[in-house]
């Protein structure tokens, strides 16, 4: 919805909870992604106020206004009365002469709109033709009767809301003027747009804004007399808070009781059981405690809450009361007759054939697989098959499918994981180890989930890792218990707080090791002996060698001495 509503993409995170809080279902969610419906949406706003990421967008009018404000056109406001409650004032006059600042010609409060209203309320009510009669003030609670409770219709006041009418008066008393309506609410600016008589919706924001950008204290004007002051009581000026139309009565006519629902949740109930009802007055306000804690309302911001913004409100009124004359109803030559023909939607329902295929996709096989836990977003599982059908959402986001799914394959990973996996917590207890784990450390116990790990094995690297925060890998880490040698690779988990071990089972590369070391001795062994017997023998032989050698010397001097002996004797003779 462009014109009006949209959710932040980065800000929406997969909670569903606007989807669960949304009184007509006009939210799809797909990709993950939450998207208003447009078609179905009756712009209540009251996701806005839920959505605990704060992921919508109320688009603003107020650039497009604030040039027909600065065109020098004659610009009129109407101001819804709960104005007081979101700036925290107490008389209109301030909020007026504030107006004027920014550039408005003229200001009345939406009140006056509302007792024309309250005026053709009184006359059907004493013509006795409805048997039961809802009220029309709230744009978002017609629409919510036109498109999902039609067969309420005969009973929805063919009235104009209190916006409509006042616009009604003030183009008559301004012809040449721009009309803008100023208040909390959402719907009104779908309102504006249809109706055709009103030029433009500021919300509450956007007029904080606007004050802001203009340097407008509200708390600064004070004291200041305007010409033109309220000389009568204005009922109407209840309109924003719970009882409030029925309060704007100067006197109830008779032959109704007179309750007031406000909120979507008890709207949607009324109107569920509107045909068992009789003779009753339905002041219906899809916002609860009323306007005053409307979608755009800074009430809800403030101290206090709507509480004290109805507080206010009530004050308010009753000032004026006690303070002014009563005002004169008197006839007026405005037409307020509005029909409320029905809305259809596109929804399709599907067939019971489509309803059981769907649920079938998310494991839903039988009445008592439907578990109607709302945390998709709808009230049952058939209700989340309608959305599938009409592709709303999509099938797999179903909370206990998901879980079961992933608990499963969670499951089938971890248990058919070659590598032991434990997972102790912050104080050491195991909260889950797989079979391979038990098989590596020496768990018999088949129910060693629960406790303490110390009853098992070492804790001493897994206290390290839990005391420094930081991951530890310890390697080969003899088992006693199995003879067994492990690799473990230890984590800890910082958003859990606990600590998650993968153990390798490394014994036949530790034992392989072994026996290649065994191997290496023993042949450093053999060849030390080799070694040692290759230099005895060298030592043997050289030593052998060395006596042969002198005792051939020996004989080889002896022989040499015994040549030369004889040359000399024959030399001689």
């Amino acid at each position: 919805m462009a014109d009006y509503l949209e959710f932040k993409n980065a800000k929406c995170k997969d909670c569903y909870k606007c989807l669960r809080e949304c009184p007509v279902k006009a939210i799809e969610v797909k990709n993950h992604q939450a998207r208003i419906i447009e078609s179905r949406c009756i712009l209540c706003g009251h996701c806005t106020l839920i959505c605990p990421q704060n992921a919508k967008i109320v688009h603003s009018s107020l650039n497009e206004i604030k040039q027909i404000l600065n065109s020098g056109t004659k610009v009129v406001a109407s101001v819804a009365p709960s104005f007081l409650s979101s700036f925290g004032l107490k008389d209109f006059n301030v909020f007026k002469i504030a107006l004027a600042k920014v550039g408005f010609f003229d200001a009345e409060e939406t009140a006056y709109g509302a007792e024309l209203v309250t005026q053709q309320y009184k006359a059907l009510l004493e013509s006795k033709q409805f048997k039961n009669f809802i009220t029309s003030a709230c744009p978002a609670v017609c629409r919510l009767i036109q498109a999902y409770y039609p067969k309420a219709l005969q009973y929805l006041a063919p009235v104009d809301s209190p916006m409509i009418a006042h616009a009604k008066m003030l183009r008559k008393q301004h012809p040449d003027a721009k009309v803008i309506f100023i208040g909390p609410c959402i719907a009104k600016k779908r309102e504006a747009i249809e109706s055709g008589i009103i030029d433009g919706v500021l919300t509450y924001d956007d007029m904080q804004e606007l004050f802001a950008e203009k340097n407008i204290v509200l708390d600064e004007i004070i004291n200041i007399s305007l010409e033109n002051k309220k000389g009568t009581a204005c009922l109407s000026k209840a309109y924003p808070i719970s009882h409030g139309i029925i309060k704007a009565f100067p006197e109830l006519p008779k032959g109704y009781d007179y309750m007031a629902v406000d909120g979507p949740d008890r709207c949607v109930d009324a109107l569920q059981n509107i045909d068992n009802l009789e003779n009753v007055f339905l002041e219906m306000n899809i916002c609860k405690d009323g306007c005053v804690n409307g979608p755009c309302s800074l009430s809800v911001n403030i101290k206090g809450g709507s509480i004290k913004a109805t507080s206010d409100v009530l004050k308010y009124y009753k000032n004026d009361i006690r303070t002014l004359a009563p005002h004169k109803y008197e006839e007026h030559d405005i037409d307020l007759n509005k029909l409320y023909p029905r809305i259809r939607n596109n929804s399709m329902p599907p067939p019971e054939r489509e309803i059981k295929c769907i649920l079938a996709k998310i494991g839903k096989h039988k009445p008592e697989d439907e578990l109607n836990c709302s945390a998709c977003g709808y009230d049952t599982c058939r209700d989340k098959a309608w959305a599938v059908y009409n592709g709303y959402t999509d099938a797999e986001i179903c909370l206990p499918y998901m879980r079961e799914r992933a608990e499963s394959l969670s499951y089938e990973i971890i248990q058919h994981s070659p590598n032991g996996i434990i997972l102790l917590d912050s104080d050491f207890y195991i909260q889950d180890i797989n079979d391979k784990g038990r098989e590596l450390l020496g768990i018999n116990d088949p129910h060693a989930e629960g406790r303490h790990a110390k009853d098992f094995f070492n804790l001493t690297d897994f206290i390290i890792a839990y005391n420094e925060k930081r991951n530890v890998m310890v390697e080969k880490m003899f088992v006693p218990s199995t003879g067994k040698y492990v690799d473990m690779a230890i984590t800890y988990l910082k958003d859990q707080n606990m600590l998650f071990g993968i153990l390798m089972d490394v014994s036949n590369q530790v034992n392989y090791d072994m026996e290649i070391n065994k191997v290496k001795m023993e042949t450093l062994k053999t060849t030390d002996e080799v070694i040692k017997k290759q230099m005895r023998v060298a030592q043997e032989i050289a030593s052998l060698l060395g006596e042969t050698t002198a005792e051939t010397k020996v004989a080889l001097l002896k022989l040499k001495k015994t040549l030369s002996d004889e040359r000399i004797e024959k030399g001689d003779k």
